[in-house]
């Protein structure tokens, strides 16, 4: 018993890395975005982000002879997954470019407390009212960031909320999809629907697509490298340790993303997002404290 407690502990400890790692090269993925962005076009950032991910996938699930399309690809839960792909990728990217990453970063890490709700409702797992007024709290610390009815309050804030249900969305559909999937093959088809909000994006926007220069196509390189890596890393984290011990570190995503906005792009911390960002990590925390609880 003894060694199985060791065994536990230490693979929790593993996955809780690998799941630290994960955060902060996902940050630096967002901030390698926003700097594209200054010099391109969402629409374009989008495909060639998606492309480039799409082809490394691709790519690793060769080298495993695993097959790049089959029946369950296109399964109801992984259409489902798909088009939340796309809503999550394609707004959180605008948030990203449009408002200080920060904010962006901060609003993001509500998906949790998304997920938790969506599956109680969706799943029927068993939500306590405990669990259900931390939800309720860490959504008033959303309101708290983006202020509305305030001169503070920014519509573009709107893009990072729609964002981050996007990726509730296709969390939620990604416990529903087929097993035999590997994470090679969403990898693939993730990145795929990063593509395709792009080009719908692109034909929205209208934008004239440019030959990105040497700086801009070093950003574009490192925002893929560190797209699929932090992808990578995730699953490794959620297949190594307990998810209800490493889940509770996607907070440090908070922290990568708060410190690159603030040294990077020079952006500022309000009073507001400060406080709306503790209650949004202090009740994922505790949801995820009281665990499979009644309450």
């Amino acid at each position: 018993m003894t060694t199985k407690i060791l065994i536990d502990r230490r693979m929790n400890l593993l996955g809780s890395i690998w799941m630290v790692v994960a955060m902060a090269i996902f940050a630096i993925e967002d901030a390698f975005v926003k700097a594209a962005s200054a010099t391109l076009s969402v629409g374009q950032i989008l495909i060639i982000f998606g492309l480039g991910g799409a082809v490394v996938f691709a790519g690793l699930a060769r080298c495993n002879s695993e097959p790049l399309f089959v029946q369950d690809v296109v399964s109801r839960p992984m259409r489902i997954r798909v088009v939340f792909e796309i809503v999550g990728r394609l707004f959180y990217v605008l948030a990203i470019t449009l408002t200080p990453l920060s904010a962006a970063t901060v609003i993001l890490q509500a998906t949790p407390l998304v997920v938790v709700a969506g599956a109680a409702l969706i799943f029927g797992e068993k939500v306590g009212w405990r669990r259900w007024f931390a939800i309720f709290v860490g959504l008033i610390g959303v309101v708290i960031i983006i202020q509305p009815g305030t001169d503070s309050f920014s519509v573009l804030s709107i893009f990072a909320i729609v964002g981050m249900f996007g990726f509730s969305g296709r969390d939620l559909a990604s416990r529903a999809a087929p097993a035999t999937l590997s994470t090679n093959i969403l990898g693939l088809y993730g990145f795929l629907s990063i593509v395709v909000a792009g080009g719908v994006f692109s034909i929205w926007e209208g934008v004239p697509f440019l030959l990105p220069d040497i700086k801009t196509s070093y950003y574009l390189l490192g925002a893929i490298v560190a797209g699929v890596g932090a992808y990578s890393c995730l699953m490794k984290a959620m297949r190594t340790g307990e998810v209800s011990a490493v889940t509770p570190f996607r907070y440090t995503r908070l922290l990568f993303g708060i410190s690159l906005g603030v040294v990077m792009f020079g952006e500022q911390l309000s009073p507001a997002m400060v406080l709306g960002s503790s209650m949004i990590v202090f009740s994922g925390l505790f949801i995820f404290w009281r665990g499979k609880s009644a309450g």
